[in-house]
């Protein structure tokens, strides 16, 4: 019996031994020109949860295509309770990969990073808990072909850039018309994740640099965090990047144009994953590597930022807690949050940048110049970076916000991002603040499923309104401050108004019959004389309107208390005192 216990422990133990030595990936089955599909990426993760306690793959929410969402969770202790995590005092860091599956370097560097750490060939620290969401846009994933990025240099077959629905999920973290994006938030807020690095691929110019990273706009993270990501944070993950042999660049953020003179610093607003996470106080990166690098270099890149990331917040781990819990403290307590910036050419960074000569040479389809880069005629040369940002408007915070209940899919957005918020128990009289909408402009052609509103024209009024018991208070004393200010005060570029979640108050719903109308229009301005005075003079000074019955007589309706209220009465309130 002993000896038979005996080999069945040396069985099973040989048995392990074998699989940590022949975990591969179809990166690696195929010298690097090829990705896994959507089914080979799901069951390779759910054999290697099998197989290690370092290891746990969770099912998370549905997706627009029908499969739900993965987390993996990777820790040496195999702790996945993020209460437990966070109580223990580690660093977590998520990863997103295959937002754009037609961009899967991160899918294949994810998982060779994990082999590699299950296996002990990388050590991550006890202080830091990676979570990997394997592939984001599933509905992409499974929409593979050889033809997508035409100009991208391998895989030989990927995904596709839009999800289930047709829609770019890297434009959808705020407004979230798919379900992949409501699993993606779920997941965000239970990690509350000190660092979020999402793994995309870039197109635009040509040059040397194999990898280049977007990073959250230091001026709009502001404060504490701000200085500490342009100052420590950023340059150290550079520095660690040169260690590696590799020269990290800012995002090459130049297109129509070559690249030699700089480029202003990208602006990722809140549609963006960076943008959403800052407004979360989440340190935040886009890697981006170059698509016309071969794909086996560009996924050795990104396992090495991975690996950059890991390093640099174990190492600093302590910092960035302490800078992250300070800054939901003063976030809670702050009376002004900017809301509008504007680039400031005079400041800038200057970063080595190893480009291509250009040129320009008779096109081969047009006969037209055409642009091109000749890679047998490299450079070196110091450029600027235009990395700073002045705030050009502020907001002054409500006491609270009140929203009726009627307005449900804004509603289920702030509940969907644990915003802190009570109904009202009672119909209640309370004095508010509100926005008239006095004039706007909407995009002609849709974007992501939106006509966006802009250039928004507002006047504001006080007014004691009428709530009705079930109405929705939202107190501006929690983390979330940051995110109600860019949501519900509707001039900001990522507002729920910009996104049309309240065009319905744009539509007049009431009129009346002009013939009908008449007798009671003239009867009105006999009592009221004073709206008599303001329609002579509106005649006298306006040519087109004193020779149109129909707008004269829409004037007066317009001032008269049969006019609906409601018309272009933005419907969020700001209660003041």
């Amino acid at each position: 019996m002993k000896k038979l216990a005996f080999l069945l422990i040396v069985t099973i133990t040989t048995s392990v031994i074998v699989f940590s030595q022949n975990i591969t990936t179809k990166f690696e089955q195929s010298k690097g020109t090829q990705t896994p599909t959507y089914f080979e990426i799901i069951d390779w993760w759910k054999k290697l949860d099998e197989k290690s306690g370092k290891v746990k793959m969770l099912t998370m929410g549905m997706t627009d295509a029908g499969y739900p969402l993965h987390l993996i969770v990777v820790g040496n202790n195999g702790d996945y309770n993020f209460e437990n995590i966070r109580k223990n005092n580690k660093r977590i860091i998520l990863i997103n990969s295959g937002i754009h599956p037609g961009e899967p370097d991160g899918i294949d560097a994810s998982m060779l990073l994990v082999r590699d750490i299950v296996q002990n060939k990388y050590k991550i620290p006890d202080n830091i808990v990676l979570a990997f969401i394997p592939v984001y846009n599933i509905g992409g994933c499974l929409n593979r072909s050889a033809n997508y990025r035409v100009d991208q240099d391998g895989p030989e077959e990927f995904g596709f850039r839009g999800n289930s629905q047709n829609l770019d999920l890297n434009r959808d973290f705020i407004k979230c018309d798919s379900k992949d994006a409501r699993a993606f938030i779920e997941i965000f807020h239970m990690l509350d994740p000190d660092v979020l690095v999402d793994n995309h691929v870039s197109n635009g110019a040509d040059y040397q640099h194999i990898i280049t990273l977007l990073t959250t706009q230091h001026n709009k993270l502001g404060g504490e965090m701000g200085k500490f990501l342009s100052t420590q944070f950023e340059p150290g993950i550079y520095s660690t990047m040169k260690q590696k042999g590799y020269d990290l660049i800012p995002y090459v953020n130049s297109f129509g144009d070559t690249p030699e003179n700089g480029w202003p610093e990208y602006w990722d607003s809140p549609r963006y994953s960076s943008g959403f996470a800052a407004l979360w106080n989440t340190f935040s990166f886009v890697p981006e590597t170059h698509m016309l690098k071969s794909y086996d270099l560009r996924v050795k890149a990104t396992y090495a930022l991975m690996q950059s990331f890991i390093e640099y917040v174990a190492k600093n781990s302590d910092q960035i807690k302490q800078i992250r819990n300070q800054t939901k403290q003063k976030i809670k307590t702050a009376n002004e949050f900017p809301v509008r910036w504007s680039l400031d050419k005079s400041q800038f960074k200057e970063v080595l940048y190893k480009g291509f000569q250009s040129g320009y040479k008779p096109s081969e389809v047009s006969g037209l110049p055409r642009l091109f880069y000749d890679r047998t005629k490299p450079f070196e040369k110091s450029i600027p970076i235009f990395n700073y940002y002045a705030v050009k408007n502020t907001v002054v915070k409500p006491k609270a916000y009140i929203i009726p209940q009627g307005w449900w899919k804004v509603i289920d957005l702030l509940k969907l991002n644990k915003i802190e918020m009570s109904q009202l128990k009672k119909d209640t009289v309370i004095e508010v603040e509100f926005y008239k909408i006095e004039d706007y402009k909407a995009m002609a052609r849709q974007y992501e499923m939106h006509h966006m509103n802009s250039d928004l024209k507002t006047t504001t009024l006080s007014q004691k309104i009428s709530f009705k018991k079930g109405d929705w208070y939202i107190p501006l004393n929690q983390v979330a401050n940051r995110y109600l200010i860019e949501t519900l005060e509707p001039h900001n570029e990522d507002s729920y108004f910009s996104w049309n979640y309240f065009d319905a108050i744009l539509g007049q719903k009431e009129g009346y019959s002009a013939y009908a109308f008449e007798d009671i229009a003239a009867d009105y301005l006999k009592k009221n004389p004073e709206v008599k005075t303001k329609l002579d003079q509106r005649v006298a000074t306006d040519t087109s309107f004193a020779k149109s019955g129909r707008a004269q007589l829409n004037f007066v309706y317009q001032n008269s208390p049969w006019f609906e209220p409601a018309l272009n009465q933005y419907p969020v309130y700001r209660v003041i005192k």
